[in-house]
């Protein structure tokens, strides 16, 4: 395994990296000023910075390598895939080394009859789902961007189908993992129940690069189901809402998705997305998944629901592009909040709480970000409720200074923010 010895200052550091870089990747190294500003953010917030090189890997191999020679002279690494983040997961710290896998798309194993296949950590959802279509299976993680698998395992990416085919946590059946000194480690396997050993794998999921570079994902797949059915309900008061969705979650209703958006969400959504239809009050999304007797059981009682929590009425969407529609929609909510305010920086984050907590939370949240200079939409995917901040670039720029807290139930909810979020826990 390559070597570099330790050099006292950073920059130095970096010459001697690079060179072992360019060794040994070769042309999978650049250090291009335009290939670096790329690097160099994601999505949201205005945290950027230039890593010193980016390196392109296509197979686990390039991983170690590039790992084992930064290692050795304390450069650090950032793992990049599709650059979707929106919390600022793939902003390098100064002197890094961004590290690019969106070069390893194979999806090398599909087992059809055990309903599992492994594939490259730079292999997006939607891709996946296309090399799947004939086989009846799919993958159903959908947090809504065109995330790469190792990214969307990295973060625990959850999305609006959670609430029937669980996160990540529950479709990763195993990992190949490149630890920070180049090691490369299997966790987990194939079957879908083991008892031996510690499950390195759910360590892995959520780990958010700290322990290691996912590489390649064992994942479960499910059947494609025999009938979709899309509805959206609205409601005049916030409340009625969540209590609707809770008491759908609770009455054990085998729902596909159920998302909630806000009044001032769905305002931005009607304009962004041509809603013209709707109104621009809360709104509930529903899908329906299963057996046509199936489908049929849960609509009536998630209608009857809505009825006795002053629900208006169903609007539906029977056909792939009317549920197409709806749903890119609700994907594009964080599109149609930036474009609320042109120019304004988007600060997005989220907080969990028990789902019986929901609506107190969202109800508490409300007046707190009603504050000059910020529009604070909602949406939630069961128990978890997504804000966005919107700042104009004045108040940006002041660099406000603001922290605030709340309990809810037993579960305290802080924010501390210099400019920009540093996060929320629940």
């Amino acid at each position: 395994m390559p070597n570099v010895s330790f050099v006292p200052h950073a920059a130095d550091r970096l010459t001697a990296v690079l060179a072992q870089l360019k060794t040994y990747l070769g042309e999978k190294v650049s250090t291009n000023h335009a290939v670096c500003e790329a690097h160099s953010h994601g999505e949201a917030l205005d945290l950027a910075r230039m890593p010193a090189a980016v390196i392109f890997a296509q197979t686990t191999e390039d991983v170690s390598t590039a790992l084992a020679i930064c290692h050795a002279a304390y450069v650090p690494v950032v793992a990049f895939g599709a650059g979707t983040s929106v919390e600022g997961h793939v902003t390098p710290p100064e002197h890094a080394i961004s590290l690019d896998l969106s070069r390893m798309t194979e999806v090398l194993q599909v087992n059809a009859a055990d309903m599992d296949c492994r594939v490259q950590a730079g292999l997006t959802r939607q891709d996946l789902n296309a090399r799947l279509r004939d086989t009846g299976l799919f993958f159903p993680v959908d947090p809504g961007g065109e995330a790469t698998l190792g990214g969307m395992c990295a973060t625990r990416a959850s999305g609006t189908a959670a609430v029937h085919y669980g996160t990540m946590k529950e479709n990763v059946l195993g990992l190949t993992v490149v630890m920070a000194n180049g090691e490369v480690i299997k966790t987990g396997g194939r079957v879908r129940k083991s008892s031996t050993g510690y499950d390195l794998t759910s360590l892995f999921v959520g780990s958010e690069g700290t322990l290691g570079i996912i590489t390649e994902i064992q994942l479960r797949l499910h059947g494609i189901p025999e009938q979709l059915s899309a509805a959206i309900c609205q409601f005049e008061n916030l409340e009625d809402a969540v209590r609707t969705a809770v008491e759908i979650i609770q009455a054990g209703v085998p729902i596909a998705r159920v998302e909630l958006m806000d009044d001032v969400q769905m305002a931005a959504s009607i304009r962004y997305s041509g809603l013209d239809e709707l109104r621009p009050i809360t709104t509930l999304f529903f899908e329906f998944a299963g057996a046509p007797a199936s489908v049929r059981e849960q609509v009536a009682v998630t209608e009857m629901l809505a009825g006795d929590n002053n629900g208006l009425a169903f609007a539906w969407a029977d056909t792939p592009d009317e549920r197409n529609r709806l749903w890119k929609a609700r994907h594009n909510a964080f599109w149609a909040v930036k474009a609320l305010c042109p120019g304004a920086r988007v600060i997005s984050t989220d907080c969990i709480v028990p789902i019986s907590r929901l609506a107190e939370l969202i109800v508490a949240l409300r007046p707190i970000f009603r504050l000059p200079g910020c529009r604070p939409p909602f949406w939630d995917m069961s128990g978890m409720v997504i804000f966005t901040r919107l700042s104009s670039p004045t108040t940006a720029r002041r660099g406000t200074d603001r922290r605030w807290s709340l309990t809810v139930g037993l579960w305290p909810v802080h924010w501390n923010w210099k400019g920009h979020a540093v996060g929320s826990t629940a």
